[in-house]
Order: structure tokens, then C-alpha cells, then sequence
């Protein structure tokens, strides 16, 4: 693992402004990472996320969206609370990256905008008369090349897929080996076939010696072998069995007997009594 603990500076200050709202990040000190992939699981709100997010922004994580964690004003929450923390790191990843389902899209947008800033750079570059012929074919052939490189990598046209496939894509592109990893909800786009796409994913970056924490609600990917489960559970965040989580009895439940499981919930809905 290359991050090991987030801790709490001596004498950091709180005040009743959000995140300090959240009663698992108010009352926490120190989380350590023991194990080559965590994952962070709660109920919505629990501040997992937002812990998540605080991760990238104390390890100047590179986003995958529009917008650097230095700046982005969704994130103004997490650079508090990153503020008051700081990190315990082993070593030093060859990338670290955080990624959001949501970031898909923006990430397109960007590699689209590369794509025609490459091509129209190679075109002035061919016509820039005061250069040899020789310097104008190379300087187009660099540009054309490291365009080339993004193709291969997303495509020549990274919406013509699906949200999920392309997300994935993307997730696969980025993977390299021996790096830190910070994903939020990344099932959120897939379809279950392909959240078992993505556990192969996480699987090949793992024996390629990467580190992956990851904020979820699937029960799929939390069933990673050997991976630590903290689990936000009022002021506490607990590691927790796999077969002790919320979302695996409900999921089990349900899935056993839908019909009375439904039958029970919709009483329960009209007569809360």
C-alpha cells in the first residue's frame, strides 16, 4: 500500500459548517488502510464520499473530470476537512488518480478537445512556410502521434458508446501499474454483468501493484477477496465481515423473496404504525 493513514493534525480546528456536520468525520482521528483495495460503505450522507474526496485533494490526486481537486467547487467540503488531516504514505505511486461515475462525460469532452487541438495544430504546422520540409513533416507527425495515442487508448470517438462502456474504457486507459487509486461509486454506470467486468478490472490492478480505495453500494464489488470494508455507522467507522454488511442482508433478503419482501415493505410504507 502506498497510503497508509489519514490522521488528524494536532489542534486542527472544527467548526458547524459541513463536513463537520457529519458525525463520522467529526468524531474521527485516524483510518488506516491495511489492505490493497478498502472500500468506504454507508448509508447516503454518511460522509463517505466526502471522505473520499478529502483522500484525493491531501494526496493532489489528478481528477478524471473537468476540473483539478485544487479547484473544483464541488469539492470546497472536502478541502476543508483535507486541511485538518494529514497523510501517512509508504512509498510513491507512479499516478494518483480519482475518479467519479459522473467525471465519464467530462473526461470525453476533454479527450475531444485534445483530439482537435492535435489535428489542428499538425495542419499549421504543415503549412508553416518558413520551416524546412523536414521540420514541418516531423513537428506534424509528433502532434499527429500523441493524438494517435488517445485514440488508441478511448477511440476516435468516445460517446459513440454507452455511458458504462464508456466509463469503463476510460478506467482501463488510466490503470497503470504501481499507483494509487481513489474511485467513487464506480458501479453507479454498469450494469451487474459489467460491475463483474469491473472486479476483473480492479483484480489486474492489484497484481500490478496498484492501491485502490473506492466509496460504493454494491455488494458486488465489496465481495473483492482479501479487501477491507469500513463501514460508516453513525460517529463510528467500522470494519466490517462481508457477510455482516447492511447491504448484503437487504440485497440476500430481497432477492430470496421478493414478493414478500415487497408485500412487508409496502405495509410498513402505509401503516408506519
Amino acid at each position: 500500500m502506498f497510503l497508509t493513514s489519514f490522521r488528524r493534525r494536532w489542534g486542527a480546528k472544527t467548526d458547524e459548517s459541513f463536513p463537520w456536520t457529519i458525525p463520522a468525520l467529526r468524531a474521527l482521528r485516524e483510518l488506516r488502510f491495511d489492505a490493497p483495495v478498502t472500500f468506504l460503505m454507508g448509508e447516503n450522507g454518511c460522509g463517505k464520499s466526502t471522505l473520499l474526496e478529502a483522500l484525493a485533494v491531501a494526496t493532489d490526486a489528478a481528477a478524471a473530470g473537468a476540473e483539478g481537486v485544487d479547484v473544483d467547487a464541488t469539492l470546497a467540503g472536502a478541502r476543508r476537512l483535507a486541511d485538518a488531516f494529514e497523510t501517512v504514505e509508504r512509498g510513491r505511486p507512479r499516478v494518483r488518480a480519482f475518479f467519479r461515475a459522473e467525471d465519464a462525460f467530462g473526461f470525453t469532452k476533454r479527450i475531444e478537445r485534445e483530439l482537435k487541438k492535435s489535428d489542428a495544430d499538425a495542419d499549421e504546422m504543415e503549412g508553416d512556410e518558413m520551416a524546412s520540409e523536414y521540420r514541418r513533416r516531423l513537428g506534424a507527425n509528433i502532434v499527429r502521434s500523441a493524438g494517435e495515442v488517445l485514440v488508441r487508448k478511448y477511440g476516435a470517438d468516445p460517446h459513440a458508446r454507452s455511458h458504462g462502456e464508456t466509463f469503463l474504457g476510460i478506467l482501463r486507459g488510466q490503470l497503470v501499474r504501481n499507483s494509487l487509486y481513489l474511485l467513487d461509486e464506480p458501479e453507479t454506470p454498469l450494469s451487474p454483468t459489467r460491475v463483474l467486468t469491473l472486479l476483473t478490472i480492479l483484480l489486474d490492478a492489484t497484481r500490478a501493484g496498484s492501491q485502490l480505495i473506492i466509496a460504493t453500494h454494491s455488494p458486488i464489488l465489496a465481495a473483492f477477496p482479501g479487501a477491507s470494508i469500513l463501514v460508516f455507522a453513525g460517529d463510528r467507522i467500522v470494519e466490517t465481515p462481508y457477510n455482516e454488511l447492511e447491504h448484503v442482508r437487504i440485497t440476500r433478503a430481497f432477492l430470496n423473496a421478493p414478493g414478500p419482501y415487497l408485500r412487508n415493505f409496502m405495509h410498513e410504507v402505509d401503516d408506519p404504525t
